[in-house]
């Protein structure tokens, strides 16, 4: 037996470095049970001729193969070597391996048996590019592709850049800059490291040195990256690491990760690591320990022909470019068509009826030969744009009709053909038809009427008496005219209110000096929009004073806008009303990391809502005008309501304070900053006065028609989705009770997924579809988790069936596999395997690394639920839209699985 032991990975198959045996493995296998025995060597030198085998006997069956026991080949106690005893328990562990024939048996043994002997021993060297440990492969990169630009060329150029005024030498606190590592602190870390390996002094480098630091954190072998890492960790360089370096190394993955909560159990979790790779208390480990830590790979069962069908829809969906224009229109065409077909035929009827009204006007003018020869085709122009105008004016305030759209929403069917969602995109199109025809209207009359009037021939403006009067002899009797001045005014108001309602103006993002910077931000855009008060008041005034037309029963403006802003006072008024009376009081306040303020307070009665719609929340200790929407959090099963409210203005922040004057530090291990309840405790805090106005319609609330949903929120997006989450699970808890009451009754037939229900739960059948649910919430604070810590362990305890697939995504935390994430990584599975909570988000619910992959996840979605119909709902910033309506759509185009994309952008 040769004393060379070469060591190979779990996958590798070796073609000379046999593992010696004795004993036939081949042989007939259609017996009911075969048993064989066979050696196999233990990679140790070894004294003896049988000292260095083990003989392990198996059971052969027809569809498996089972290890029955392992022992000593010399006839020895296992329990004197720790390391075969931990060989044997592995493989007795396997008890059953299903494979379909003698050779797929046998390659399975021997697959199994190699790859529980590659970690009983030290390895004696590194080399594992075709592990199948492909997490670990993949870890511990200290330079990802966004970090590492071009590759040595980008940082060659760098280095030339930063050290053109030093001489050539690049100092340690530009080393981070140089590589392209944002973490400054963790690229020092990794310099010492490097430079201590090569016991180079001071703190700097030239260029010859940077190219073999670079070579080595570029190195593609993981076992390379596993040294450099180890190296970090071991700053006294002696081979050992202590729990004081495992320590510092938490500290500071935690600082390059920006996780203040990890940071600050620094020593906590270093004595877990230390419990775990160093049971016999030794005080240090070596680097063996630390590699067989990242290679245990995370258990992932996917079944064959789900990955065969994910490798097919891969292939599927790789993007196609048809050459033939006429092809290429029609499928762009028919895919828009269907993913855009309600909005399509709103959007073809409006334009419609502005064509008509338009055209209608025009070709009246056209024939007034009296208006017609003096002024031309401009009155034509400008009376089509009015008419468009007076429609579009009446139609922008139905679709702010809240209360009437929830009705519509809720008790009819018409949101299978009305895209309801697009209530506010809809207003804001019409607000733009608005701006082009007052455009036209406006510089039809002042840049061609009035000056056609003002050069016309005595001849030809006596038709024109009737209507103007003697004919002037300054532009300024047009513009001083009630007319004119009614319209002068209304333009400069109406460009006041639009320009403030810009997404620059509104959301703040416009930067302007004082005082100016008033008038950016939501009170801007709030205060400015009530101007419209004055603007529909000199609308009226100005269709009844008009110079062309006498008659009161062709002075229209009145009728187009009677019934809308009827329609729109009453709302007003009846939201006035309801929360003047739906008077509710604050049980609990919470403040949060991430600058979130929680609300719980009592649900007024008869206040019914669904999960993922929205309310109105007034605080007059703030603003006794002002009335703000915030999702619900709570479920509709809860005797409460709760808000959550994320800083970002100056209600917001006022409301923060206000609140948090009340407040005191948590007790008793409560989660948040600032905490005040009601409900326990004698005294009780003196809260502001809130009203509440609500419920309305949002897209979230449509979920319970879907048997697949995904939901999706990003940062404080996720409130609505909360909500659907608790309610999902509220009702599955709901219908298993009435299960369980039905069998008690000698009701049978009746389950979650019979068709046949009994009548007291046919009803919440029919209405409550959803059978799986995936939640997806990407956060950049690791704080953001504290928002709805409690609900989340609620829904991970509740969800016996596993229905809710729950993913927390800190974005904060470098990629997975990344050098700077790797110890957190680590600590992660630990304290997860122990305890049972994660590190990231202190809940039950294991948290992600980085941003999600869509598209991959959008994929195991059509692979796990074929034919059928996903409704995918987004709460959160514009930003992330896009993409996820164009997988929804890319998927629902090319798969079998339709995916009906819904969003909702604050």
């Amino acid at each position: 037996m040769s004393s060379d032991h070469h060591y190979h990975s779990d996958t590798e198959v070796s073609g000379t470095d046999k593992v010696p045996y004795s004993g036939p493995l081949s042989g007939p296998l259609n017996k009911r049970v075969a048993r064989k025995s066979a050696r196999f060597n233990v990679p140790e030198t070894s004294s003896t001729k049988d000292e260095g085998y083990v003989e392990i006997t198996l059971d052969v069956r027809d569809d498996s193969v089972a290890v029955h026991s392992v022992k000593a080949a010399n006839g020895g106690d296992l329990g004197e070597d720790s390391e075969l005893s931990l060989l044997a328990k592995g493989l007795e562990k396997k008890s059953s391996m299903s494979i379909r024939n003698a050779s797929a048996k046998i390659r399975q043994v021997g697959h199994e048996l190699k790859r529980l002997t590659s970690f009983s021993k030290k390895p004696a060297r590194f080399d594992r590019t075709k592990s199948a440990a492909a997490h670990a492969l993949k870890g511990l990169k200290f330079i990802s592709k966004a970090d590492g630009g071009h590759g040595w060329v980008a940082v060659e150029k760098r280095f030339d850049e930063i050290t053109a005024s030093n001489n050539g030498v690049l100092p340690r606190s530009e080393f981070g800059k140089c590589i392209g590592m944002e973490s400054k602190e963790f690229a020092g870390q990794l310099f010492d490291a490097l430079a201590r390996k090569r016991k180079l002094q001071g703190d700097s480098i030239d260029k010859v040195h940077l190219k073999e630091f670079w070579d080595q954190i570029s190195n593609q072998s993981f076992d390379a990256r596993l040294q450099t890492f180890f190296d970090m960790v071991d700053k006294d360089a002696d081979g050992r690491i202590t729990e004081d370096e495992v320590r510092e190394i938490i500290s500071l993955s935690a600082s390059a990760n920006k996780l203040s909560n990890i940071q600050k159990q620094a020593e906590e979790y270093a004595a877990l690591i230390m419990e775990e790779l160093d049971p016999d208390h030794i005080g240090y480990i070596m680097v063996d320990n630390l590699e067989m830590l990242l290679l245990q790979a995370p258990n992932q069962s996917v079944r064959g022909d789900s990955r065969i069908l994910s490798q097919m829809l891969s292939q599927k969906l790789k993007p196609t470019y048809d050459y033939n224009p006429v092809r290429r229109f029609y499928h762009d065409t028919k895919y828009f068509l269907l993913d855009n077909w309600q909005r399509a035929w709103v959007m073809a009827l409006w334009i419609g009826v502005m064509c008509g009204l338009f055209t209608y006007k025009y070709i009246e003018y056209r024939r007034r030969e009296d208006v017609f020869k003096v002024m031309g085709h401009c009155v034509c122009f400008a009376k089509g744009a009015a008419e468009t105008l007076k429609f579009n004016m009446a139609l922008i305030l139905l679709p702010v009709c809240r209360n009437t759209i929830t009705w519509l929403r809720n008790k009819t069917r018409l949101g299978v053909a009305v895209p309801f969602d697009d209530n506010l995109n809809f207003h804001k199109v019409i607000a733009v038809a608005i701006s082009i025809g007052v455009g036209i209207h406006g510089i039809s009359h002042l840049a061609c009427d009035f000056p056609r009037l003002l050069h016309a021939t005595p001849d030809e403006y006596k038709p024109m008496v009737q209507y103007f009067g003697e004919q002037p002899k300054s532009y300024w009797h047009f513009v001083k005219h009630v007319e004119g001045e009614t319209g002068i005014v209304m333009v400069v108001l109406m460009a006041i209110a639009f320009t403030l309602a810009a997404p620059c103006f509104r959301r703040g993002r416009m930067k302007l000096p004082k005082p100016l910077n008033k008038l950016t931000g939501f009170n801007a855009f709030w205060y400015s929009h009530h101007l419209f008060v004055i603007v529909y008041t000199l609308l009226v005034v100005h269709g009844i004073k008009l110079f062309l037309t006498k008659k009161w029963y062709k002075k229209t403006t009145w009728m187009y806008l009677a019934v809308p802003v009827i329609l729109y006072l009453s709302e007003r008024l009846t939201r006035l009303l309801r929360s003047s009376i739906k008077a509710v009081s604050i049980q609990k306040v919470a403040v949060y990391p991430g600058n979130v303020l929680a609300l719980h307070m009592s649900k007024p009665n008869g206040f019914r809502y669904k999960s993922g719609q929205y309310m109105f929340v007034n605080c007059a200790a703030v603003s006794p005008f002002e009335w703000h929407p915030f999702s619900i959090t709570s479920a509709p099963g809860d005797d409460y309501l709760s808000v959550h409210i994320r800083t970002l203005g100056d209600w917001t922040r006022q409301l923060r304070t206000v609140f948090s004057e009340v407040c005191q530090q948590p007790t008793n291990g409560k989660s948040g900053l600032l905490r005040a309840d009601c409900l326990q405790g004698n005294k009780i805090p003196d809260f502001p006065r809130v009203l509440i106005d609500g419920p309305y319609g949002a897209p979230a609330q449509d979920y319970k028609k879907y048997e697949v949903v995904l939901l999706v929120g990003l940062g404080i997006g996720a409130t609505p989705m909360i909500s659907i989450v608790k309610d999902i699970v509220n009702n599955i808890k709901a219908m298993e009770e009435e299960e369980s009451n039905a069998l008690e009754n000698g009701n049978v037939g009746v389950g979650i997924n019979n068709n046949k229900t009994s009548p007291p739960n046919s009803k919440r059948r029919e209405n409550f579809k959803t059978r799986r649910a995936y939640f997806y919430w990407v956060t950049r604070e690791q704080g953001s988790f504290d928002w709805f810590k409690g609900i989340m362990n609620e829904v991970a305890e509740m969800d016996h069936n596993h229905v809710i697939e729950l993913h927390n995504y800190c974005t904060s935390v470098y990629e997975e596999g990344d050098a700077r994430s790797a110890l957190i990584a680590m600590l992660q599975s630990l304290n997860h395997a122990k305890n049972g909570v994660d590190i990231v988000s202190g809940t039950r619910v294991k948290s992600h690394f980085a941003k999600p992959n869509w598209r991959s996840v959008y994929k195991q979605i059509a692979v796990n639920h074929n034919n059928s119909r996903v409704g995918v709902f987004y709460c959160g910033a514009p930003a992330l839209t896009k993409e996820l309506r164009q997988l929804a759509s890319d998927f629902s185009h090319k798969t079998s699985t339709k995916f009906d994309f819904h969003k909702e952008n604050f």
